[in-house]
């Protein structure tokens, strides 16, 4: 983030009917399925989803069986898409599998405990939130969940599953100060349509503002200046897998840092943990959080890089913005002292082979405080602080020393 100045940053989030996060749900779904059965299987489960039709494909190696069409209409049942109004329905649409096993040239690679792909792995902490998260994609998160739990609780009867939302947050030399901009697009039944029919009532518009927006953010953040946007269309009638395809992990910023971090490339839903491009993520948010939670940084990216096969990673990475307490080369030999970054050490340090997946296909796999975020802990802090010398200073009074 900009450190100076005046500047406005934006993130936004999606809700679990929206069809890509459907796919990441079910493809995580099979995941945990499996898991629950078989720990040790290998899993990389792809979803797509359109009108009428759910396809999971991918590559599995594993002694279990899952009833992938059962789960598949679980899954999408418990979401809401379960009626005809909204367009899709888990009693009616099709269900395709075509599921094979994992390629035995990347077998004979991890097997012998090394990474499941090449790539480089990004994880990030701040001072923003109690989180130490961004605070943008932290809002962005909670109105989108805020959505859904209106609707499933049927405080706003209208609602349908599928829904976005949007923050953008002004800063002035670093830090938040306001809410600059919300926009809230959510679906809904044609009932609270105006005469025209192409624009929801200003009563409904209110009832959104009154029952989300105000809620989640509250009068610290929003004021006379803040612009709402809700339903900017006009309408949303036509919604979820009716009006887009979904498909898994075409929701990656999402799934991260809202764009305030930098992301590898490989996401991370229906993939078992020997694959690097989810499991080396989480460690590097791990790492970056721990980092900031001991006082050493106000601020930390963490890159992991790794080569298909081999076990220790290629290169580490440290970043602290020019917040760092100490230097980042010590940082970076303190992360490979403290962190086990193997394939194997990652999986064990966060509990990995336990079907924990589908919480996190929704709503971010970072800033959460529910069981089985194991890589959201911060038992590393005292242990860094102590070995980087600083005392418990904080990082920004080490920086001006």
């Amino acid at each position: 983030m900009q450190r100076t100045g005046r500047h406005f940053f934006t993130s936004e989030s999606v809700t679990e009917g929206h069809p890509d996060k459907v796919c990441d749900q079910i493809s995580d779904g099979v995941l945990d399925s499996i898991f629950a059965q078989d720990p040790m299987a290998r899993v990389a489960c792809e979803t797509f989803i359109s009108r009428g039709l759910v396809i999971v494909g991918g590559e599995i190696t594993t002694k279990s069986y899952v009833d992938v069409d059962k789960l598949v209409r679980k899954v999408v049942n418990e979401i809401g898409y379960n009626h005809p109004k909204f367009g899709f329905s888990h009693e009616l649409c099709a269900v395709m599998n075509t599921i094979g096993t994992q390629s035995p040239d990347i077998a004979q690679g991890v097997d012998t405990g090394g990474a499941g792909d090449q790539g480089m792995m990004f994880g990030y902490a701040c001072r923003e939130t109690p989180e130490l998260m961004p605070l943008p994609i932290m809002l962005a998160h909670r109105l989108a969940r805020r959505l859904s739990e209106v609707r499933k609780k049927g405080i706003l009867p209208y609602l349908g599953p599928d829904g976005k939302s949007q923050v953008t947050v002004e800063y002035l030399d670093g830090r938040p100060l306001r809410v600059d901009t919300v926009v809230l697009s959510t679906q809904h039944t044609e009932e609270i349509l105006d005469k025209t029919g192409e624009q929801i009532t200003e009563k409904a518009r209110k009832e959104l503002i009154d029952t989300i927006i105000r809620p989640v953010l509250g009068k610290r953040l929003l004021d006379e200046k803040t612009i709402i946007h809700v339903n900017p269309t006009g309408k949303f009638v036509v919604g979820g897998p009716v009006s887009d395809t979904g498909v898994t992990g075409r929701k990656i910023i999402v799934d991260t840092y809202g764009g305030a971090a930098p992301h590898g490339g490989g996401a991370f839903s229906g993939k078992d943990p020997t694959k690097v491009d989810r499991s080396a993520c989480y460690m590097a948010r791990y790492i970056a959080k721990n980092l900031v939670a001991a006082g050493l940084a106000e601020e930390c990216t963490v890159q992991l890089a790794y080569a298909i096969g081999v076990a220790e990673p290629v290169g580490v990475y440290v970043n602290t913005h020019g917040t760092g307490a100490v230097s980042e080369e010590k940082l970076s030999a303190l992360v490979r002292k403290h962190f086990l970054l193997t394939p194997k050490g990652i999986i064990a340090t966060l509990k990995l082979r336990r079907p924990i997946f589908r919480q996190t296909a929704a709503y971010g796999h970072f800033g959460r405080d529910e069981a089985g975020f194991e890589w959201e802990r911060t038992d590393k802090a005292a242990a860094l602080r102590e070995a980087a010398g600083t005392k418990g200073k904080g990082a920004r009074a080490l920086a001006a020393a």
